[in-house]
């Protein structure tokens, strides 16, 4: 579980990245970035979609986990390359490809997004 800090959970801010973010995809997840004003350095929320196209509830809370502990991992290590003042929101969503993808393709996948994602949004 990530702490309550780095969540996204209003609607409203899932809604928000999804339309306004940097996108970047790959064959099991897209990953939405965008940035916004904070005074915490390194602040950042992340949020997933792991929508029925995934498989049966099972295999979705199962993708969610992975994502929600790899998501821990690689943000922390993305925030340094955040321009100062400023934090940043993700929205990981999963793609079928991801219930049986294996767990070192999910962290190479997710690592990708968000470099990529990242340069999109700081242009």
């Amino acid at each position: 579980m990530l702490p309550k800090p780095h969540r996204l959970t209003r609607s409203q801010d899932f809604t928000t990245v999804m339309r306004q973010g940097a996108r970047a995809g790959s064959r099991t997840q897209v990953v939405v970035i965008q940035l916004r004003q904070s005074e915490d350095p390194g602040a950042w929320r992340c949020g997933f979609v792991v929508s029925k196209a995934v498989g049966n509830a099972v295999i979705r809370h199962r993708v969610a986990r992975r994502l929600r502990h790899l998501a821990a991992d690689l943000i922390a290590e993305t925030v340094g390359e955040l321009p100062q003042g400023s934090g940043m929101d993700v929205v990981v969503r999963a793609l079928p490809a991801s219930a049986e993808a294996e767990y070192e393709q999910l962290r190479a996948d997710m690592a990708s997004g968000l470099r990529r994602a990242l340069r999109k949004a700081q242009q």
